[in-house]
Formats: C-alpha cells, structure tokens, sequence
C-alpha cells in the first residue's frame, strides 16, 4: 500500500481541482451553512483549504492557523475564494513539476515532514474538508478514489505514530495495511474509517472506541 510519487502529485493537484468546482457551486445560502467543524460555516472550511494553498504556494506554508487563515479571508464569496485557488494552483502546477524521487524523499517545507508525507497530508486535508462541505450542503459524499485512499494511507501512518493498535486495516475495497505489526482486523467502508478517526462519526459502528480519533488529546 502506498501511493507514488507521480500519482499522488497529480492527484494532489487534481483534488485542488475538483475542490474549486465543488466551491463555485455552492449558491449563497449553502456557503453560508454550518458545517461539522466546530464553529464554520461551508464557506469558512473553504478558507481554510485555499489559505493552506495559497500558503504552500508561497512558501509559508504552516505560519498561519486554520482560524487565522478564515479569518483573513471573511466575508469573501465562494467565487473569490475559488479564483484565489485558481491563482494558487497556477504556482502548484510548477512547483509540482520539479519534484523528483530525491525531491519527493527528501524534507518538505513543514518541519519533520518529507515532501511524501507533506503531499499526503495535503491530499488528507482536501478530501476530508470536501466532504465536511458537501455534508455541510446535502451533497452525496465523493466517491471512492485517490482522496480516499490517501486519507486512509495518511490515518494510518498517524495510528502507528500514536502508537494505537496492533491493528490491521481491511477496508472495503483497499488492500490490508497494518498498523504496529498488524493485529484486530478493522473492516467496513474506508470513508466511515476516515470520518472516525477523524473524530466526525462515532468509531462504535466500526467496532472501535475513541481511541482511533487522531485529534481525542489535541
């Protein structure tokens, strides 16, 4: 298990892509919803995202809090937010296209990430604040593919590190991964994994506790 270096940059870049149409087409009353993170709205989280981008693009990347990110940007419309990451990604795309193997094994702008694991927490960042939006909205959740899989590649390397577990991940249509050797088999659909660990759903209906949530001691 484990994206490359060629796929997970280009769905990095195709995850940013897709984030700014799902926030062109959010009408007024949707941008102004409230959503599962505590305090935003729809439109807040979209701020979230693109400050991140825009941060990553110029070189400043974890200078700024989330809430200072949304702050920055209030009482901007979706529009103006989607035309700042369009203007981001322009920048992306090149940085994007220098990063080779030593590159992509070697440090990353954030301090104790290599450029894998700060793409992956990217890719994590992108599709877990999609579906806070669309749930947020009444959207149908996205479907399966390389937001999810990086999500689950991400949440797990975080288990290991927290030393929770021995575990091994067996989710619906992803291949096994182990966490601290392997262990208790977790099964059932990856995005419920995601949305438990990421303390957005209760872990019980996965048959597990608290514990699976990154952020419980944060």
């Amino acid at each position: 298990m484990g994206l490359g270096r060629e796929e997970a940059i280009a769905g990095l870049l195709a995850e940013y892509e897709a984030f700014g149409a799902l926030v062109r087409s959010l009408d007024a009353r949707q941008w102004e919803q409230p959503s599962r993170c505590s305090g935003w709205t729809a439109g807040d989280v979209a701020r979230h995202v693109v400050g991140t981008a825009t941060d990553v693009a110029s070189g400043v990347v974890g200078t700024h809090t989330p809430d200072e990110e949304v702050a920055e940007r209030k009482g901007r419309t979706a529009t103006e937010i989607a035309d700042e990451l369009d203007t981001a990604l322009v920048t992306l795309r090149n940085l994007a296209s220098v990063i080779n193997d030593d590159a992509w094994n070697g440090p990353s702008p954030v301090p104790d990430l290599t450029m894998r694991q700060g793409i992956l927490t990217l890719i994590y960042d992108l599709y877990v604040h999609n579906d806070d939006i669309r749930t947020a909205v009444g959207m149908p959740p996205a479907g399966a593919g390389l937001g999810l899989d990086a999500s689950v590649e991400y949440l797990a390397e975080q288990l290991d590190q927290r030393k929770w577990g021995p575990a091994t991940l067996a989710l619906d249509g992803m291949e096994k991964s182990e966490i601290g050797g392997g262990g208790d088999t977790v099964t059932g659909d990856p995005r419920e994994f995601v949305l438990a660990a990421t303390g957005r759903r209760d872990p019980e209906a996965l048959g597990l506790d608290g514990t699976v949530n990154i952020y419980a001691d944060a």
